[in-house]
């Protein structure tokens, strides 16, 4: 029998239909042939960690983890699915309007109407178990159907009743609205739909009650199966070693002063905690962290990649992505607001109306920078004339009109001044983020920022996530490491376990 939840069906725990298909891992024992081997590829190393459970590792990494709901509408997966659960339903139809009725798609649904209601129960529900079973007894059922006797209003009325029981607060709408429902199979599809959504609910629940459990198997999996390979090839640690050592270099270079935009004084002047790191003496958590920022600006052709940091490489990408949209965000805001001052960017609403028309744009950006950035600038110069208009301020001059749009074009240069200082202090910002937490570093903003503060929010903790996860798991090899290029004095014996 078809998946038969409506439209777009949630996903169910366990059902392969509903699972995304993914690519099987090598087995161990194609890697065992290797073990004489001198070198372990880059590629190798990859597909021998993704056979630890990707799933495990995901809940371990992201907090936020929860199952998805629903497949893509406009996806081809979905189109499939929601064409055959259409015809499935009208196949429904026509048993139960036909002389005589034919029950047996019913009854089938009934059955998995039971088991799904039974699986929503938690192991002390003995007593609702007891009646769900006594209830929806599908051998009376059955005997009830073939002999014309039935009842169907009561079924319903008892399965509605039993989901009201059962499901989240955040469901008693939905069901609520079941209960207006006369058309037998309109109720049976809705039925389907919002228990799929239960179903999802229990899960999600489940994950994350189950969260710290799952995130320590995850780290001690990981480490096991990096240990694993490590033995097989002792110079497994190169890169890693490599990329840590340049982190202590950086920071023992003298940073070179950066000038800031002559009429930006919003970012002029570093925030304390800048000015307080460069007298610091050099730690293992100063390293580590200049190094998990240095792979924000990882060139993606360099395979000298950190080897502790493969799992996570497409993920840091994605991070440099939105970094990168963040700093060419914040410029484009800071140099708006230097010319329509505090009166528009005092409206919520006409901010996130500039950061709608920047956004938009971003995917041109990648190819076309210049085009890009001149079509944002024509919009934001035409938004912020007309929102002065209907304020009833004075207008921009058309040299005031002239000198924002140039400025605008501009920032798709990389060199351009107000980009570079809006990235510099987006860095500033991650590396209080490792240093402090999120909400600390939210406090003390680098100058120019403040737009983009929940922007900033997110990218900070999926940046503090990834990286505190990863030293869980890879802690040890660091610290070990970290003792070559931190003299004692300097280190305080701090642990990187300890970060």
């Amino acid at each position: 029998m078809p998946d038969i939840k409506e439209n777009v069906p949630p996903k169910e725990p366990g059902s392969g239909s509903c699972e995304p298909e993914t690519s099987e891992p090598t087995q161990e024992d194609e890697n065992s042939s290797q073990d004489n081997a001198s070198l372990l590829s880059v590629s190798d190393l990859t597909e021998t960690i993704n056979e630890v459970s990707k799933m495990s590792s995901e809940i371990g990494l992201n907090r936020d983890f929860h199952g998805e709901e629903n497949l893509p509408s406009n996806s081809s997966e979905g189109k499939v699915k929601e064409t055959m659960h259409n015809d499935f339903w009208d196949h429904l139809k026509e048993q139960l309007i036909a002389t005589p009725p034919d029950f047996s798609c019913a009854l089938e649904l009934l059955k998995e109407i039971k088991e799904i209601l039974l699986s929503l129960l938690l192991p002390r529900q003995n007593r609702l178990r007891s009646e769900i079973e006594e209830a929806l007894d599908m051998e009376l059922i059955k005997q009830e159907a073939e002999h014309g006797a039935l009842d169907v209003p009561y079924l319903s009325k008892y399965i509605l009743n039993m989901m009201t029981l059962l499901c989240a607060p955040v469901r008693d709408e939905a069901v609520q609205k079941l209960e207006n429902i006369t058309d037998p199979v309109r109720l049976l599809r809705g039925i389907f739909q919002v228990l799929g959504l239960m179903k999802m609910d229990m899960v999600n629940y489940t994950i994350q009650s189950l969260q710290p459990h799952l995130q320590e198997h995850s780290i001690q999996l990981q480490r096991a199966k990096f240990q694993e390979q490590l033995n097989k090839q002792p110079s497994l640690l190169d890169h890693t070693t490599k990329w840590l050592t340049q982190a202590a270099a950086d920071l023992s270079t003298p940073p070179s002063a950066a000038l800031d935009p002559p009429d930006s004084s919003n970012v002029a002047g570093p925030a304390p905690s800048e000015a307080a790191s460069n007298s610091e003496p050099l730690s293992p958590t100063m390293v580590l962290s200049q190094g998990f920022l240095n792979l924000l600006l990882w060139d993606p052709e360099n395979e000298e990649f950190p080897e502790t940091l493969l799992m996570d490489r497409t993920r840091l990408q994605d991070l440099e992505s939105q970094l990168h949209q963040l700093t060419i965000l914040a410029s484009v805001l800071l140099v708006a607001s230097s010319f329509s001052g505090s009166v528009l960017f005092g409206s919520p609403q006409f901010v996130d109306k500039l950061k709608r028309i920047t956004k938009s744009l971003m995917e041109e950006f990648k190819t076309r920078p210049e085009e890009a950035m001149k079509t944002v600038s024509e919009q934001v110069s035409q938004e912020i004339h007309q929102s002065l208009k209907t304020m009833g301020l004075a207008a921009l001059s058309s040299e005031n009109t002239s000198s924002l749009t140039g400025q605008l074009e501009n920032i798709a240069k990389k060199e351009n001044c107000v980009r570079s200082v809006i990235d510099q202090r987006i860095h500033l910002f991650l590396k209080c983020c490792l240093v402090l937490g999120v909400q600390r570093s939210l406090l003390d903003l680098p100058g120019g920022l403040t737009l983009i503060e929940a922007e900033l929010a997110e990218l900070g903790q999926k940046f503090v996530n990834l990286t505190h996860h990863n030293q869980q798991v890879f802690g040890p090899y660091y610290t070990e490491i970290l003792k070559t290029l931190v003299s004692p004095a300097q280190a305080l014996s701090a642990k990187v376990e300890s970060l």
